[in-house]
C-alpha cells in the first residue's frame, strides 16, 4: 500500500490507495441486484407512502468549492431524512417494512404491496413481529420508526456509549430499550443471541456469516438517497468521500455509483475516525479484520470496530482510497458548516455527519494527497451530511450554538 500523509496544524492523518487484488473487479451478482437502478426506483416506490417523507436538500457549496480549489462541491443534507435527522431513517425502516409484507404474503399466500401496507391483514401480521437490533443511535431510531410505522414492535440493543439523549429519541418511538455493557460490538453479538432465543427478526446494519440479506435490504434502503443526489447533478461527481463505521453506507455508495455510472463513476475515498478506523485497518491487512477498542471517539455513529462483510466485499472492489481523521477534524468542520464561506449555506451536521467533509479538506490541503487522488480545479466532489444534531447538548458545546441560532433572524 501507498502511504500519503501529512496534514494541517501538525496532526498526522493517513491516506491508503486500495491495492487489494479484487480492486476495480466487477461487483458479485448479489451486490449489483442490490445496488441496482430498478432497486433504488422501487425504494424511491415505498418512500412515497411515507407521509413525511420528501427529498433531501443537495446544497452546493460554491465558496468552498474556491477555497478548496476545485469546480464544485456537494452536501447531500440527510439532516432533514424523515424527521430522523439521520440518512439510517432509510435503511432500518425500510428493511422492516419489506419483512413486514414478504411475512404477511407467506401468511396470506399472496404478494403484498406496498399500499397494502395499513390493511388489517397485514398489520395483524405485524403485530405478532419483532425487530431487534443494536446501534448507535440513529439505525435503532430507523428500526424503532419502522415498527411503530407497522404496527409491530422493537427491541434496541444500546451499549454504554450511546448518549441518554440519544436513547430517549429511539424509545419516543415505543421501543424496548435494551442496554449492553461494553461497545458497538459487544451490543451486536447480544442482540443477535437475545433475537434469536425470542424468536426476533434481527435487523442489523452489520452482516457477518450467515447474515446478509436483511443488511442487504438495509443498504438498498440508502439508493433513494444517492438516486436523488445523481438526478439532481448536472453532471456526475468526480470524487466521493464518504464516512464509515462498518462500511455499510459506503459500501451502498461505491455499488450504486458502480452501476450508475460505469467506468465513468467517481473515485471513491471511505473516510474513518483514526480512533475505530475497522476498514482502513482491513485495507491495510488485506482482509476483514476487527480492531481493538480504545478510547472513543466523538463521531459516535462510526465507532464501530469490526467491518460489515457484505460491505467488505463491495469496497475491496469499488474503494479507491482509505484516510483517517482525528478528533479536532469533526468537531472544526461541525463548526465550519455552521458558519461556512460567505455566500454558502449553513449546515447542521452532527459529530459523524461532518466527517466526510472532514477528509476532504485535509486530503485538498495537501498537495500530495491532492496529486495521489486526481483531486484538481475540475474536480466536482460529493459529500454526504449523514447526520443533523442528534445529541443537541453535545453539539452546542462543539459548535457554541443551537442548530435554532444558526437560522434565527439576524
Amino acid at each position: 500500500m501507498r502511504d500519503f500523509s501529512q496534514m494541517q496544524h501538525g496532526a498526522f492523518a493517513l491516506l491508503i490507495l486500495n491495492s487489494h487484488p479484487d480492486h476495480g473487479t466487477p461487483l458479485d451478482s448479489r451486490d449489483a441486484d442490490i445496488l441496482s437502478l430498478a432497486s433504488a426506483e422501487a425504494v424511491a416506490r415505498f418512500l412515497s407512502y411515507r407521509p413525511n417523507h420528501k427529498p433531501t436538500p443537495l446544497h452546493a457549496l460554491a465558496g468552498l468549492a474556491r477555497l478548496t480549489g476545485v469546480e464544485a462541491v456537494y452536501v447531500k443534507d440527510e439532516s432533514q431524512r424523515l424527521d430522523l435527522n439521520s440518512f439510517k431513517a432509510l435503511g432500518g425502516s425500510y428493511a422492516v417494512i419489506r419483512l413486514v409484507l414478504e411475512q404477511a404474503g407467506r401468511k396470506l399466500g399472496l404478494p403484498v404491496d406496498i399500499a397494502e401496507l395499513h390493511s388489517p391483514a397485514v398489520r395483524e401480521v405485524a403485530a405478532g413481529m419483532t425487530f431487534g437490533c443494536a446501534t448507535d443511535g440513529n439505525h435503532g431510531k430507523s428500526v424503532a420508526a419502522g415498527a411503530q410505522l407497522v404496527g409491530a414492535k422493537a427491541a434496541i440493543f444500546v451499549h454504554s456509549g450511546v448518549s441518554d439523549e440519544r436513547v430517549a429519541a429511539i424509545a419516543a418511538f415505543g421501543a424496548q430499550i435494551i442496554r449492553v455493557d461494553g461497545t458497538y460490538d459487544d451490543s451486536v453479538a447480544e442482540a443477535e443471541r437475545k433475537c434469536k432465543e425470542m424468536g426476533w427478526t434481527v435487523v442489523s446494519d452489520t452482516s457477518w456469516p450467515g447474515y446478509e440479506r436483511i443488511p442487504g435490504l438495509v443498504m438498498q434502503g440508502y439508493t433513494a438517497m444517492l438516486k436523488e443526489a445523481a438526478d439532481a447533478l448536472a453532471a456526475a461527481p468526480t470524487h466521493v468521500f464518504v464516512q464509515a463505521g462498518v462500511g455499510g453506507l459506503a459500501a451502498a455508495v461505491a455499488g450504486h455509483f458502480d452501476v450508475r455510472y460505469g467506468d465513468k463513476r467517481p473515485r471513491l475515498i471511505v473516510v474513518e475516525p483514526s480512533r475505530a478506523a475497522c476498514l482502513f485497518e482491513s485495507a491495510q491487512a488485506g482482509h476483514p479484520l476487527k480492531v481493538a477498542h480504545g478510547e472513543p471517539t466523538i463521531m459516535a455513529m462510526l465507532e464501530c470496530y469490526e467491518p460489515s462483510l457484505v460491505a467488505w466485499r463491495i469496497l475491496s472492489r469499488k474503494a479507491d482510497a482509505y484516510m483517517t481523521i482525528d478528533e479536532d477534524d469533526a468537531a472544526e468542520t461541525m463548526r465550519r458548516l455552521a458558519r461556512p464561506v460567505a455566500g454558502d449555506p449553513p449546515i447542521v451536521s452532527g459529530e459523524s455527519g461532518a466527517a466526510g467533509l472532514a477528509g476532504f479538506l485535509k486530503a485538498a490541503a495537501d498537495a500530495k494527497t491532492r496529486s495521489a487522488l486526481g483531486i484538481d480545479a475540475h474536480s466536482r466532489v460529493l459529500l454526504i451530511n449523514t447526520e443533523g444534531a442528534t445529541d443537541e447538548a453535545r453539539y452546542r458545546a462543539i459548535v457554541g450554538c443551537t442548530p435554532a441560532d444558526l437560522f434565527a433572524p439576524a
